[in-house]
């Protein structure tokens, strides 16, 4: 029944529509952080990651990275397709920050050699563990074949982003993505945004994503409007 709700999770909903194969795609001004042990409600927060989303999946689609974007319905929903997602979150690392420079106990902000990609189970009851590949097959997550796609994906991601977003003085330092299967396509799903990306002035340095929350920085909905304002005038 359209309208129903699918999947509901920390920022977004998922809504059924009139068209079986598609959702609705409705995100939430809720913040959370510390797999949602920290919580805020931000107002405009869901509009903005809503926008932020729209453009940059719309980059890599044009970039040649299948989607499940269709279209934006309103200010706080984006159609998509309905994908059977794979439970797996792949992060890409461009500079040293967050859980890998906390891990290896360096400072945050180096530039990595080569990007780094990681694998982590879905699950915030279990804290989102650490996947090696071998788990992703073990645990039947993904084919040997789907797993070489999601890598494929996400250095391709990575390239058209890290370029786009330094062309509007922001460094893409690392960020999330999930994939879903439509039939037998490895799909790019969920969303891109500062929620999911940490981003820093290139200039200066500043914060402008998540962290400004998970770290008590202040300044979250402004952050966001910053990156959402540079991506206008793109």
């Amino acid at each position: 029944m359209a309208g129903e709700r699918r999947y509901e999770g920390k920022a977004k909903v998922m809504l059924a529509t009139e068209a079986g194969d598609r959702l609705w795609m409705r995100f939430k001004d809720d913040a959370t952080a510390l797999d949602g042990q920290k919580k805020a409600t931000i107002a405009g927060k869901g509009a903005l990651n809503a926008k932020i989303t729209a453009v940059l999946m719309g980059l890599v689609a044009a970039g040649g990275v299948p989607t499940h974007l269709r279209r934006q319905v309103d200010e706080v929903t984006l159609e998509v397709d309905a994908l059977e997602m794979m439970g797996v979150e792949v992060v890409l690392r461009n500079v040293l920050a967050g859980s890998l420079a906390r891990r290896l106990g360096r400072e945050e902000g180096q530039v990595l050699p080569m990007p780094v990609i990681e694998f982590y189970l879905k699950d915030d009851s279990l804290h989102d563990p650490m996947l090696a590949e071998d788990h992703v097959l073990a645990l039947g997550l993904a084919s040997r074949e789907e797993l070489a796609e999601m890598r494929r994906l996400t250095g391709r991601v990575n390239e058209i982003l890290k370029a786009a977003l330094l062309a509007h003085g922001i460094t893409l330092v690392d960020f999330k993505l999930e994939f879903g299967r439509r039939g037998q396509t490895v799909v790019l799903g969920d969303e891109i945004s500062p929620d999911t990306c940490r981003l820093w002035d290139t200039k200066t340095g500043e914060k402008l994503d998540k962290d400004r929350f998970r770290r008590d920085l202040g300044g979250l909905e402004q952050a966001y409007q910053e990156v959402a304002s540079r991506l206008e005038r793109a």
